[in-house]
């Protein structure tokens, strides 16, 4: 198979696609969203950035194990309690070669502007044919599990809810609605988690992140009715439940010795357990106007996941609990209440019939290694480009823009 060309001369014309709706985006914090918002007292121990020399990480799970070294150029570190993260440059990739993208600290003023500040995002948006976009945090991780790890919890309460004052009224505020705000919730606490969606849906954010598999995370599962709460509070303010691949923070992987290339191919595999977790949960049945979307995920292994829970619902119904939650097929759920983001995937787009045309929709990605920036409107046009039009406007920005309720032209 050959990798994903996104600028081939025999493509379609990129003309056919229209103006993107980003579901799958990522902002680099800037230096002072939580030491401009946190109380006095708390700044020492909130989270600010430092610069010391790099060091060298090591992974272990998806998070990386690091200290800051002793000689060599300064990068900037995020310092909160006693964590330290440098910011690397595979989360600030936009515009720079692959062979220069590596697991090594960098400087603001090494990143492109547009990584962190809210008009430069907006002309890299303009550039890559991008309309509106929602962004997913870094340093927080994917559902803002940095916090959920903090010893002072009332520290970490405030540092969702100073990243969230800054992604709602800084990073989105001023931005004339081009850029959608998604929230954060305290993890460890679901009445503070209850309480926090209703605070955000009061000012119209209609996206808010969470764990694709939260017992990754030493949190309760989705079956015990611990987040029955939380749901609750989703469905009733049409609040979108954003679940980023890696956001169970465990990487499946197959030897301690393989390369890392295993794990990033196999990234998809958490995003399999935790669809199917909702498949066969009753959460669904229960919550049935509930919105979940799984981002980064791709489309193309959901066919024959759907596929296999179906037969095991009527199959193995008599030992394996597969109706105990569900009267009706899993798959029934999968094309009522669930979204999948895609921006590499030509096997997916084939199996479309399948996959669900109302259940898919583009990302880009920007401004990580894997983007496709500033050429997504091409690489859409490679993937989908030779579909109907109408199909065409749905997944690149009419399903979004129906997700989440936005007051834009699905069409474009």
């Amino acid at each position: 198979m050959q990798p994903l060309v996104v600028t081939g001369s025999d493509s379609p014309d990129v003309a056919a696609i229209p103006l993107i709706v980003d579901l799958d985006a990522h902002v680099v914090e800037p230096p002072e969203v939580w030491s401009s918002r946190l109380p006095a007292r708390l700044r020492d121990a909130g989270p600010r950035i430092e610069y010391m020399p790099g060091g060298v990480p090591k992974l272990a799970g998806s998070s990386y194990i690091e200290a800051p070294g002793t000689d060599g150029p300064d990068v900037a570190w995020w310092c909160y309690e006693d964590h330290r993260a440098s910011i690397k440059r595979t989360i600030a990739a936009a515009g720079f070669p692959a062979e220069e993208v590596q697991l090594r600290g960098v400087t603001y003023d090494e990143m492109r502007p547009g990584c962190w500040q809210m008009d430069a995002r907006l002309e890299d948006m303009d550039k890559n044919g991008v309309e509106a976009q929602l962004c997913f945090p870094n340093y927080p991780r994917f559902c803002g599990q940095q916090f959920l790890w903090g010893k002072d919890k009332e520290l970490a309460r405030l540092c969702v809810e100073a990243y969230n004052d800054w992604m709602v009224d800084e990073w989105c505020g001023a931005s004339g609605g081009r850029l959608l705000p998604l929230c954060l919730v305290p993890l460890w606490d679901v009445n503070l988690a209850v309480a926090e969606v209703e605070r955000n849906a009061a000012r119209g954010v209609r996206a808010v992140t969470f764990s694709e598999l939260p017992t990754f995370l030493d949190l309760p599962s989705i079956y015990s009715g611990y987040w029955d709460p939380f749901f609750a509070v989703c469905e009733d303010s049409g609040t979108v439940i954003c679940m980023h691949v890696g956001s169970g923070t465990k990487t499946p992987t197959t030897s301690p010795d393989a390369p890392d290339a295993v794990a990033a191919t196999i990234l998809f595999g958490n995003s399999v357990g935790g669809l199917t977790d909702y498949l066969f949960s009753g959460i669904l049945h229960r919550f049935d106007t509930l919105k979940l979307m799984f981002a980064e995920c791709q489309i193309g292994w959901i066919p024959y996941l759907l596929e296999r829970a179906d037969d095991v619902w009527a199959t193995h119904r008599g030992w394996s609990g597969s109706q105990r939650f569900c009267p009706e097929p899993p798959s029934t759920y999968y094309y009522r209440q669930i979204t999948s983001c895609f921006f590499k995937d030509p096997v997916g787009v084939a199996l479309l019939d399948r996959v669900g045309e109302a259940n898919v929709v583009f990302e880009t990605d920007y401004p990580h290694q894997d983007g496709t920036w500033p050429h997504s409107r091409q690489a859409a046009a490679d993937q989908f480009g030779r579909l109907p039009q109408a199909t065409i406007n749905r997944i690149a920005r009419g399903n979004a823009i129906e997700l989440l309720g936005l007051p834009l032209d699905p069409e474009g």
